[in-house]
């Protein structure tokens, strides 16, 4: 076997029983369909390279071990063996794997491994999930908000402040245990605003 990590030896040997054998056929299926491969360590599991991008990784845990692709969303899959969504980050694209009947035949997985390699050669980058364009929107005390119409400056730098600077302020007055001690947190945050401060201006460097 080309290219082996003794790291990855160790990873293998002090795992569970029932992983041993499955860590040790996916690593052997891995080199025979790609015989350039490299073996390295990241994030504390085995991960397999080629031509020095990721081609997938392997891992172990107390109940099952997972397997999976760098570009993995982007291989073709017409038995829908790889799994998708939640199931995919929390198992890897070949699921929840716990003895070598739950893994596709070897042709099928070699199938995988030499098509994740193609994606590698055309130069394929994994792609990025879109950002949420979910706007969040704060809910900001009546109360609160009068005391600030009364300080024009506090008012212009609260407004101008990002969604979670805001945030601070008011979690800092609603959690209030008693109005007297709230009506301070709003004089005190009246106060800060209007001086252009972060509620945890103090600790800020």
């Amino acid at each position: 076997m080309n290219h082996t990590d003794p790291r990855i030896d160790a990873y293998i040997v002090k795992s569970a029983n029932f992983a041993v054998p499955i860590l040790e056929y996916l690593r052997s299926v891995v080199h025979m369909a790609c015989p350039e491969v490299k073996e390295t360590m990241k994030w504390s599991f085995p991960h397999f390279e080629y031509k020095k991008s990721i081609l997938c990784s392997m891992a172990s845990f107390k109940q099952h071990c997972a397997f999976g692709f760098w570009l993995g969303s982007q291989l073709t899959d017409p038995d829908n063996l790889l799994a998708s969504g939640s199931e995919k980050t929390s198992m890897g694209q070949l699921g929840r794997i716990t003895s070598l009947e739950d893994l596709p035949d070897e042709e099928r997985l070699t199938g995988f491994i030499r098509e994740a390699m193609q994606l590698i050669d055309s130069g394929v980058k994994q792609k990025k999930e879109e950002k949420s364009k979910t706007v969040r929107e704060l809910v900001v005390p009546e109360y609160f908000l009068e005391a600030l119409k009364e300080n024009k400056d506090a008012l212009e730098t609260f407004t101008n402040f990002s969604y979670s600077q805001k945030k601070d302020y008011v979690d800092w007055i609603v959690e209030a245990k008693t109005e007297d001690t709230r009506e301070r947190r709003m004089a005190t945050s009246v106060e800060w605003l209007s001086e252009g401060k972060i509620r945890h201006w103090k600790y800020a460097r």
